[in-house]
């Protein structure tokens, strides 16, 4: 993150989506999953597909927009896909993504293939219609999918008491008959242990969780 935000403010790279700060609720979670589990990344989920063994050359090439781009100009840096990796293309527009895992999840309910999907979003997309339509279909449908909430207390610039009158993400879920969950999203052990645990539920067919992740954005938005 540190060499890639020098070389956007260089005027190298167009957009940067750094995650200092909230590495822990990235890898801490992916790291419960089994390699044929779904990631539906939202923004700062990037580190997940290179955990998954994504070739950082093509990363960087992504970033760079050179010739060597697998997208060839087709997406915003920072936003490789990663199929072949069970990743799912980041999307900038908030919380469109729930849904989507939703229809993934739905895949492997009725293929009965195991499989889990992750989907991630940040505090703010908790505000918008697709987490509640997404929440609510995945409890009735009880799908394998396990929600992370990356609270890292601003929604771009907009503080969390501005946001929402809810004492915390996790509490909302309750309401739709799922778990929530709110974990130290800075402690790798403990976002590991609880994601292991939503991970084991929906492979075992009790339907999602929804785990907030309370963490810190150290530097910007993005650039």
């Amino acid at each position: 993150d540190d060499r890639m935000l020098t070389l956007q403010r260089q005027g190298r790279i167009g957009f940067y989506g750094a995650c200092q700060g909230q590495e822990a609720s990235v890898f801490g979670t992916v790291a419960a999953l089994q390699p044929t589990d779904w990631v539906v990344p939202a923004l700062r989920e990037a580190g997940a597909l290179l955990y998954r063994g994504f070739p950082l050359r093509d990363y960087f090439n992504q970033l760079l927009g050179n010739a060597e781009d697998i997208t060839q100009g087709r997406q915003m840096p920072c936003h490789p896909p990663g199929h072949a990796y069970h990743y799912v293309t980041m999307s900038s527009v908030i919380a469109n993504q729930i849904p989507q895992a939703n229809g993934l999840a739905l895949a492997g309910k009725l293929k009965k293939d195991g499989r889990v999907t992750m989907v991630f979003m940040g505090d703010g997309a908790t505000s918008e219609g697709d987490f509640h339509v997404g929440l609510n279909v995945a409890s009735v449908q009880k799908l394998p999918l396990v929600q992370i909430c990356q609270n890292n207390q601003w929604s771009i610039s907009l503080p969390v008491g501005q946001q929402t009158a809810a004492a915390s993400f996790a509490a909302k879920a309750r309401g739709y008959g799922v778990p929530g969950v709110r974990v130290d999203g800075n402690d790798l052990l403990a976002v590991h242990k609880v994601s292991q645990e939503a991970v084991a539920r929906a492979r075992k067919g009790e339907g999602p969780t929804l785990i907030e992740c309370l963490t810190y954005r150290v530097g910007a938005h993005t650039t």
